[in-house]
């Protein structure tokens, strides 16, 4: 019985120790924390989004341009995104997200080519990069699908026939990627080649999250998002009248990021009798020396935030001015 109860009271120690050095670690524990949280900076809140006026209340009047193809001079063709492929649109109440994306996906597909693990090859044997080209717009090189290298190359007429042109002077563009940047059910319009990114650290996209919402100008109050980038409105303008969409309409408000949403067959009207006019000169198949090689990285490309609580994986992402 005497060994029962020392037993006993072995054990009771035994407990009392125990909660004592639980208690201890406990009281330890949160003390870290408190230290950690007291030495770092306070998160910055995030930004609203910005009002997204028109570009142009009143359309300016861009006199008519035209670009040489195959040695002719051949019309360039206004005309606008197509609401079926702007992902905002998937998004709608009433809207069936899942079928409007697969019908986005099988249209890319066969304009575009194949990415695998999207859409069905059948639609297209071809991978997206088969029909790619390296073009310059406003001086810079970027690669891009063949048809869309065209619509570019309207753009930068346009640009070059208005005051425009004089407005802004990027540093950095980007085009095509090999891998999917988004997750999900989603994939980037980069992947076909019909995407472009212009100046990643000057325009930016402040519905993203952390460390993207820290630019300088998303923590501005703004009574417009053109006032969160450094290219003007009058560019986002001439964009639009050539089948571009322009990611800051979203709700990401990803401002350095176009995207060829228009139809590819109405880039150029081949039916027009163009004298010589003005040109963004002819395109180059052969990829010139890359003046920017440290935006150009050796591995895949680097993933933007997830968005918290978007559908279908929605997520942002970016490379350094390779998008």
């Amino acid at each position: 019985m005497s060994n029962k109860r020392a037993l006993f009271s072995i054990g009771l120690v035994a407990f009392a120790l125990l909660s004592v050095a639980t208690s201890e670690a406990e009281a330890g524990k949160h003390g870290k924390t408190a230290a950690a949280g007291a030495t770092e900076p306070a998160a910055k809140p995030r930004p609203a989004l910005a009002p997204d006026p028109p570009a142009e209340e009143t359309p300016r009047v861009i006199p008519p341009v035209s670009i040489v193809v195959d040695g002719a001079q051949v019309r360039c063709r206004e005309h606008a995104a197509q609401p079926f492929l702007i992902r905002g649109n998937w998004f709608k109440k009433g809207t069936d997200s899942n079928k409007a994306l697969a019908e986005a996906i099988r249209y890319r597909t066969e304009k575009y080519g194949y990415f695998q693990g999207y859409g069905n090859p059948k639609d297209n044997a071809h991978p997206p990069r088969f029909y790619s080209e390296t073009v310059k717009f406003m001086g810079l090189p970027v690669t891009v699908n063949q048809k869309v290298a065209l619509a570019l190359r309207c753009v930068e007429a346009a640009l070059n026939a208005t005051p425009a042109k004089d407005e802004y002077h990027p540093h950095s563009a980007g085009g095509i990627r090999f891998a999917n940047t988004y997750r999900g059910s989603e994939i980037s319009n980069h992947v076909y080649g019909i995407a472009l990114d212009i100046e990643p650290d000057r325009n930016t996209c402040c519905g993203c999250v952390a460390p993207w919402t820290e630019h300088p100008l998303c923590q501005r109050r703004v009574t417009s998002i053109y006032d969160r980038m450094a290219m003007p409105k009058s560019w986002v303008a001439i964009f639009e009248r050539f089948g571009f969409y322009w990611l800051g309409h979203d709700v990401l408000q990803d401002t350095m990021h176009f995207e060829f949403l228009g139809d590819p067959e109405k880039i150029l009207d081949r039916s027009a009798t163009v004298a010589p006019a003005t040109s963004a000169g002819p395109a180059s198949s052969a990829a010139p020396a890359n003046p920017f090689p440290a935006l150009v990285p050796p591995g895949p490309p680097a993933a933007r935030p997830v968005v918290p609580g978007a559908p279908l994986g929605l997520v942002n992402l970016l490379d350094a001015g390779v998008r």
